[in-house]
């Protein structure tokens, strides 16, 4: 069955001013050609490569078109381009014509700790109640949102949009191009700190998002913590109508019990004074308060919140975000992965660190499994970076029976373990990885994390490799 248009030329010519022939429709866009899919309109932005060195192996994938602002090498003339000023204004152009057309219910979810979990519960509960569109992986930068928007199905009833921050100043323009009908920011935490100077200002920059709500809009905020009136104070000059979910007296949405097991938790809450249970298939406090959070756009957005807390209850996070893997080996034994590889900063570490601690240990396994931790550094926490480390050591050593750690920063939490806590460290985690994956045993349980830059997806690669039905 051939896929419906996504845009036709004169929608293509219409959006972003350009120019491209007659009669071209595309089913898809595409920035990459390892992922591009036949019908796609390719999309050469200027990264870490140059995206017109790949228009001709596009177009010889089947991309129905690409967008360009100069002619490719070894392209035509004749070929089908839509020919544009700049390839990623011509996108953002088409994220916001794709708004405008867009019937859909838009929420947005930005925050520290928590954004990309949200955003899946969001899009994993409302498309269990309608067509629902939301952000691959974690494309919520400059290019991943008007992406997003761009690929719009003319069909949803709902999108879910993530929008995040290195540097002051990046929210907001995001956030007028979703235009949001609600606005949620999952939690306030020290990451970036090193660009942005304090957790107030990331305060400030996260309550940007505000920036783009739609009139009569909602925001969605943490009622807890020591941002929480200023988050509601940004939401009154807003205009916006507050719902605050957490775990303090006075919240819209409370979480009122939580009882955690190593693979799930149940909840009961409290929406608008109305009792409500919560049960999730993945462990953590830190993940029924993103439900809260989500439940919380949920509402706003017009779903039924007891059909949407169903729909949580077969929740999968997705890799790098708390993903569980039972790693069988060759002496039929098997240990745990608990992959939290794809970002890292004080708040999130901590979370993971509480999810390892509550991994029951096997005695019966010979020698007895073990509970491990292996670490990266944090990364963007400037002059921040030492001491955020450090502090982290206590709760490391309470939650592992060992912790490996990689990177010049996880050094000063390395050494400020109890010698008997301390399993190894490594400048990188191309080092770490060999190490870490010879030492591992069956029972185990072990847990990675680390900020995207420190590469932790390779110890994850270097510890599913001990698989024993993997290839030599």
């Amino acid at each position: 069955m051939t896929a419906a248009p996504l845009w036709s030329s004169d929608e293509l010519r219409a959006a972003t001013g350009g120019s491209m022939p007659e009669g071209i429709a595309v089913t898809g866009l595409s920035i990459d050609t390892r992922t591009l899919q036949p019908g796609d309109l390719f999309i050469a932005l200027r990264d870490q490569r140059d995206g017109h060195d790949f228009v001709a192996q596009a177009l010889d994938s089947g991309a129905a078109a690409a967008m360009v602002d100069r002619l490719p090498p070894e392209v035509p003339e004749q070929a089908p381009l839509l020919r544009v000023a700049d390839t990623l204004a011509g996108l953002a152009a088409l994220g916001a014509a794709a708004r405008a057309r867009s019937d859909a219910r838009f929420a947005a979810v930005t925050g520290s700790v928590g954004k990309t979990t949200t955003k899946e519960m969001l899009r994993q509960g409302l498309a269990a109640l309608a067509p629902t569109h939301a952000a691959v992986a974690s494309y919520n930068n400059h290019w991943g949102v008007p992406l997003t928007l761009a690929r719009q199905p003319r069909d949803a009833a709902y999108a879910v949009i993530e929008i995040g921050m290195n540097n002051r100043g990046e929210i907001a323009p995001l956030a007028r191009l979703a235009r949001p009908d609600v606005a949620v920011i999952t939690i306030v935490a020290a990451a970036h700190v090193g660009h942005l100077g304090s957790e107030a200002e990331i305060a400030e920059e996260k309550a940007d998002i505000l920036a783009g709500l739609a009139p009569g809009g909602t925001a969605v905020f943490p009622a807890d913590g020591p941002h929480a009136a200023r988050l509601a104070e940004r939401a009154r000059e807003a205009g916006a109508r507050l719902v605050r979910f957490g775990e303090a007296e006075g919240a819209d949405i409370r979480l009122l019990d939580w009882q955690g097991t190593a693979t799930g938790s149940r909840a009961h809450l409290s929406l608008h004074g109305m009792r409500l249970g919560l049960t999730l298939p993945v462990p953590g406090r830190h993940m029924a308060l993103n439900a809260l959070a989500a439940l919380g756009a949920a509402e706003a957005l017009g779903a039924d919140p007891v059909r949407f807390l169903a729909a949580l209850e077969g929740f999968s996070p997705t890799a790098g975000r708390g993903q569980r893997q039972a790693i069988p080996l060759e002496d039929g034994g098997e240990f745990l992965l608990l992959d939290e590889s794809y970002n890292a900063n004080t708040a999130s570490v901590a979370a993971a660190l509480a999810v390892l601690a509550a991994q029951p240990t096997q005695p019966a396994t010979h020698p007895p499994g073990r509970r491990i931790a292996v670490l990266g550094d944090m990364l963007e926490l400037g002059e921040h970076g030492p001491d955020l480390h450090r502090s982290l050591a206590p709760a490391a050593a309470a939650a592992a029976d060992l912790v490996y750690c990689c990177g010049p920063l996880m050094r000063g939490l390395f050494e400020a373990l109890p010698p008997g806590k301390r399993g190894a460290h490594a400048p990188d985690s191309a080092s770490l990885a060999p190490v870490l994956a010879s030492a591992v045993r069956g029972g185990d349980a072990v847990m990675v994390k680390g900020s995207l830059g420190s590469r932790m997806a390779t110890v994850v690669a270097a510890l599913k490799g001990r698989r024993k039905d993997s290839p030599a």
